[in-house]
């Protein structure tokens, strides 16, 4: 190998370790940076009430919702079969739900991985092909997306000038043009190297996408739409009442009304977007959002941290578990 090739390959890995670096750093920094950014309003009084509304909420009430939050995992992971069915596969129960959750705990520690690392896993235990897998959890990325937009329809019909004024406050609308304007140059470019370009990627991606296809599509030639559907109301029927439930916890937050319920809900789920599965964007746009219904940031703050550390204890418990357990348990049933 020459010395150019040599130099040519250390570049390319470099590159490719640096972007893999900076997809974690950058929302992990900016998560960082919303905590210290948060708590730093606060005086040392204001920092003992946090403290307070810590020490006195109801935990029994953040376990019940916690379990309704892994209740729907399930419904996840049973209606995950309904897509791949007509693609020839019917993976057991329990391989789905493991699945699921080491994608939330991938998910906490590499931002937008968890759907790889859910297909990778079935792949592995079930032989579903990876593209056609990962098709499939795509589908349902879509349909998830669908849903939320609903809620956001419902929360702009409940309370729009309030959330208005809370996005246009946090979230300048240049940002979002400019994200805009960015993603369509990139995916401009990606159609003209996929209708020019003769190189071997190309044909590796064609192949890919082939099966990402037949995975997406899956959805039109499921046999059970109607139960498909039914179990997707269940998901985010649950999402909701998971949320909602944990209300109780602090009394402060346990008589907001429906649609500063949903608005909360709604901006607490596009927060997860912004960093490692809403580290520090969940509680500060949670408290944000609240305190526009005049409930006081430091409840705010403390309700955003109890829902969110509740919920990410549960992934990272059910999702090492289910490291661990995946390779005996198939070991076992083979």
């Amino acid at each position: 190998m020459s010395s150019q090739t040599k130099k040519t390959t250390y570049l390319l890995n470099l590159k490719t370790s640096l972007v893999k670096f900076l997809k974690i750093a950058i929302p992990l920094g900016l998560g960082v940076f919303l905590i210290w950014y948060s708590y730093s309003k606060f005086s040392p009084e204001q920092l003992e009430e946090i403290k307070i509304h810590f020490q006195k909420a109801n935990y029994w009430i953040v376990a019940l919702a916690v379990f309704l939050s892994a209740v729907s995992h399930i419904s996840r992971a049973y209606r995950w079969n309904f897509m791949l069915e007509p693609l020839g596969h019917k993976p057991k129960l329990l391989n789905n739900f493991m699945a699921v959750y080491i994608a939330y705990l991938m998910n906490i520690f590499i931002p937008k991985s968890g759907e790889v690392s859910r297909a990778l896993v079935i792949d592995k235990y079930e032989g579903v092909p990876f593209d056609k897998a990962f098709g499939t959890i795509i589908s349902e990325r879509v349909v998830d997306l669908l849903f939320l937009f609903g809620f956001t329809v419902a929360a702009l019909f409940l309370q729009f000038e309030v959330l208005y004024t809370y996005l246009s406050d946090n979230i300048p609308l240049s940002k979002l043009y400019y994200s805009f304007g960015g993603l369509i140059i990139l995916v401009v470019l990606f159609f003209l190297f996929m209708k020019f370009s003769n190189s071997g990627l190309k044909n590796k991606l064609k192949q890919f996408f082939s099966g990402l296809k037949e995975g997406v599509l899956s959805i039109r030639t499921m046999k059970k739409k109607a139960a498909f559907l039914v179990h997707t109301f269940f998901i985010w029927g649950l999402y909701l009442l998971s949320f909602y439930t944990a209300t109780f916890a602090l009394e402060e937050t346990s008589a907001i009304t429906m649609g500063a319920l949903i608005i909360t809900f709604v901006v607490g789920s596009f927060s997860f977007a912004f960093t490692n599965s809403g580290f520090g964007s969940y509680p500060f746009f949670v408290a944000g959002i609240l305190a526009v219904f005049g409930i006081a940031e430091t409840v705010g703050t403390a309700f955003g941290w109890i829902v969110w550390t509740s919920n990410i204890a549960s992934i990272v418990f059910f999702g090492a578990l289910s490291f661990f357990i995946l390779p005996i348990y198939n070991k076992v049933i083979k």
